[in-house]
């Protein structure tokens, strides 16, 4: 009996799927904290840092946030993890904390909204989004530790938050699509290179492969479980694995998928671009949203160039997953799963970048 042909999920008509021009008219994706609710985040912050608590060790039940905390976990499980997929909390007074208050805030913060994953091999439950004057074009740098733009792409959980402590000179600005809105409108118009995106394509693990795998990861760019449609992507590492003799190489049907994917996501009527503050701090869905940001140019001084600290977040009330998803997630396993772990890694909360 030969096996059912494949057939592309239905349209989707969540709130998942909006278009740019409509949501910058709109700002009720930015929640300004009230200051009272600042208070409580300081004060907390301010308590831990005094002691120089362990900043990774850090539960919510350390960090009490009583009037806060479910106020942003309820935005978070309606509009990011299950509306359109971003919120912007704005005033954190970043400039009159130190590195250490301004860490501790933010990973207490995150505490109420998930589990911290590693963002890199070297087990940092922190990560700190800097240009550190690396080439791009080394296959085991990840673009942003450098200035250049990064593109569209998603990371290894299911929440990715970025607290901005200081802007560039000029650029940097974050850029968001929806990846639900990109399988719509391929969908509309060239149905048969969406369905390649449902097959697995080879990702480059950029010199960080857990015990056990493949220097690349095997998973489609689209995934309909259980209802949901998810996406996985990042082209530059998508085109770098075929660097590697057993991976899969991309036939030319694939790459016009792939390279429509990437015009739509570019497309000014799909995006979204957003200017950060120094205190603001955005939350997005990673499974129904791509992230990006535009080069920049930095300040001489060190002291005033563009700084970003970073969360990757397991939510306990997240979205199940294909099991495939687990080449990069290490498990599906609901709130505890996605980051990077390779042999040695101990996590850890970095007050620099290293």
């Amino acid at each position: 009996m030969s096996p059912k042909p494949f057939e592309l999920p239905p349209e989707q008509t969540s709130a998942a799927a909006w278009y740019g021009p409509e949501m910058t008219k709109r700002d009720d994706w930015i929640m300004p904290l009230s200051p009272a609710e600042i208070a409580e985040v300081e004060v907390a912050a301010k308590a831990l840092a005094s002691r120089e608590a362990d900043i990774a060790a850090v539960t919510p039940q350390d960090f009490p946030l009583p009037s806060l905390g479910p106020k942003l976990k309820a935005r978070v499980r309606d509009e990011v993890l299950n509306g359109r997929g971003f919120l912007l909390l704005r005033g954190l007074p970043v400039e009159r904390w130190s590195m250490r208050e301004a860490a501790t805030a933010f990973f207490g913060l995150g505490t109420h909204l998930g589990s911290a994953r590693s963002q890199n091999g070297k087990g940092h439950v922190l990560g700190h989004v800097q240009d550190l004057g690396l080439d791009v074009n080394d296959p085991n740098v990840r673009i942003y530790q450098t200035h250049e733009r990064q593109t569209y792409h998603t990371d290894s959980c299911d929440i990715v938050g970025l607290l901005c402590l200081k802007t560039a000179k000029s650029g940097g600005l974050s850029a968001l699509v929806s990846s639900t809105t990109i399988f719509n409108e391929m969908r509309r118009r060239r149905p048969d290179l969406l369905k390649l995106l449902f097959q697995p394509i080879a990702t480059d693990r950029r010199g960080e492969v857990p015990d056990g795998q493949k220097p690349y990861f095997e998973i489609p760019v689209f995934n309909w479980h259980r209802g949901f449609l998810s996406a996985i992507y990042q082209r530059q590492y998508v085109d770098s694995a075929q660097r590697f003799a057993d991976a899969p190489q991309l036939s030319p049907a694939q790459v016009e998928a792939l390279d429509m994917f990437d015009s739509l996501a570019g497309d000014p009527e799909l995006h979204l671009f957003m200017e950060f503050k120094p205190g603001d701090v955005q939350l997005v869905h990673n499974h129904t949203m791509l992230h990006d940001r535009t080069s920049f140019v930095d300040w001489p001084e060190p002291e005033r160039r563009r700084h970003l600290l970073r969360l990757w977040l397991a939510a306990s009330d997240a979205r199940p997953l294909p099991e495939i998803y687990a080449q990069r997630y290490g498990t599906v396993t609901v709130g505890d799963r996605g980051g990077i772990i390779v042999r040695g890694t101990k996590l850890h909360a970095p007050l620099q970048a290293v």
